[in-house]
């Protein structure tokens, strides 16, 4: 491994995961409040999570396989991310009443944003051999939820002393700034000769090549099958965990960013964690591992009667949060063929987004009809418990082409 490429790979995650802290906690918050207010946030901010998230999903193979076919990943994670960070700096227009504005500008960054995961995922395989794919998944994943750390106190800092605009700004600068040191360090691309379009047109038709691929490759077929479902209960959790703390537990926003804050300590933690145990003893028993415990974080806390029972259901979340992602990103890198690897990675990010589409719709919805979000959060357990049966004789090794 060339470690200038690994570190470059690595801090791409610091920059973007500013936004993954400050989308679901600091905007998803205000625009369920501030901008829709009344119990009708919660469906709306769960419509703008699942319409993007429907989006990626519908795209990401087909985008993946134009990243393949022309040779430009590095091109396209440039671009998806120039994308995200300009919607990021428009929500400074987003005001008390635009709702249709801040659905637009939210769905549009998450999508850029959930999208550009898709190529740079791709790099894993290019970077790492399969025997250090967990470490530098988790590397990544540590220096991601560094990022998330450093995101969450300049909000503290900049929230009630500046103005929300100021949030978005910093934002963006941190995403920006990182995200050309990682691109100056990453892969060059190699184009095939292909344009834009021919690459679009010979990459819509192998999308359904390579699901037929995929059907045909058991273990890749129910892992991703098992993920499209348990990463649904992941996506839902980070959703509505900060709406959950604010209304039903009288959280402020300055108690609120600092459980984050922390959260991100716990996440490196879970992340660190468990790379060495996904390399060793492989990332199907990591995943399940993990996926026991995120069963038990859902039951405590559906049953979280105070706030600090809440921080240490929270703590737990972080360290399953990291470890999860982790791992089954490194799962993933050992099933998908090589040179394949973008196009693959759309199915992934396919299966991870389209399951997330339904989750956060339906906790918004009965959140909203029921008046309860504790009969909501129950729903997540179900996800859970149907990934552990799904990956039941999984292999984490390459089917036979």
């Amino acid at each position: 491994m060339d470690k200038r490429t690994v570190n470059g790979w690595c801090f791409y995650d610091f920059g973007n995961s500013a936004f993954a802290v400050v989308f679901p906690v600091i905007f998803g918050t205000y625009y369920a409040q501030e901008v829709v207010g009344g119990t009708a946030g919660d469906r709306w901010w769960g419509y703008v999570v699942s319409c993007s998230m429907l989006l990626v999903a519908l795209s990401s193979p087909f985008m993946g396989g134009i990243a393949d076919h022309a040779g430009v990943r590095r091109r396209m994670l440039m671009g998806y991310t120039l994308g995200a960070i300009g919607a990021v700096l428009g929500f400074a227009l987003v005001g008390p009443g635009a709702a249709l504005l801040g659905f637009a500008l939210g769905a549009v960054a998450n999508l850029a944003f959930e999208g550009g995961i898709v190529f740079y995922n791709a790099y894993l395989p290019e970077i790492a051999p399969s025997s250090h794919q967990g470490r530098v998944s988790a590397r990544g994943f540590a220096f991601g939820y560094a990022g998330s750390f450093v995101a969450l106190g300049l909000a503290a800092l900049l929230w009630k002393k500046v103005g929300i605009t100021a949030v978005w700004a910093a934002c963006a600068l941190q995403w920006g700034v990182a995200a050309a040191f990682a691109l100056s360090r990453l892969p060059a691309d190699r184009p095939t000769g292909l344009g834009l379009r021919a690459a679009a047109s010979l990459g819509f038709r192998r999308t359904f090549d390579t699901l037929r691929d995929v059907a045909k490759r058991r273990n890749l077929r129910r892992f991703l099958v098992a993920y499209f479902i348990y990463e649904d209960g992941v996506n839902t959790v980070i959703t509505f965990a900060p709406i959950y703390a604010m209304k039903d537990f009288g959280f402020g926003a300055g108690e609120l960013l600092l459980m984050y804050a922390f959260l991100q300590v716990a996440a490196v933690a879970g992340s660190v964690l468990m790379g060495k145990p996904t390399d060793v003893k492989g990332p199907r028993w990591a995943v399940r591992a993990l996926l026991f415990w995120w069963v038990l974080v859902v039951v405590l806390a559906f049953l979280a009667p105070s706030k600090p029972w809440l921080w240490a259901v929270a703590m737990l979340a972080g360290l399953g949060i990291g470890g999860i992602q982790s791992a089954s990103r490194a799962f993933m890198s050992r099933l998908v063929p090589e040179g394949r690897e973008a196009e693959f990675f759309g199915f992934y990010a396919l299966c991870g987004k389209t399951g997330a589409v339904m989750g956060p719709a339906l906790f918004g919805t009965i959140a909203d009809v029921s008046g309860s979000r504790r009969l909501a959060i129950l729903l997540v357990v179900v996800f859970y418990a149907a990934g552990l049966l799904l990956l039941r004789g999984v292999q984490a090794e390459k089917d036979p082409a």
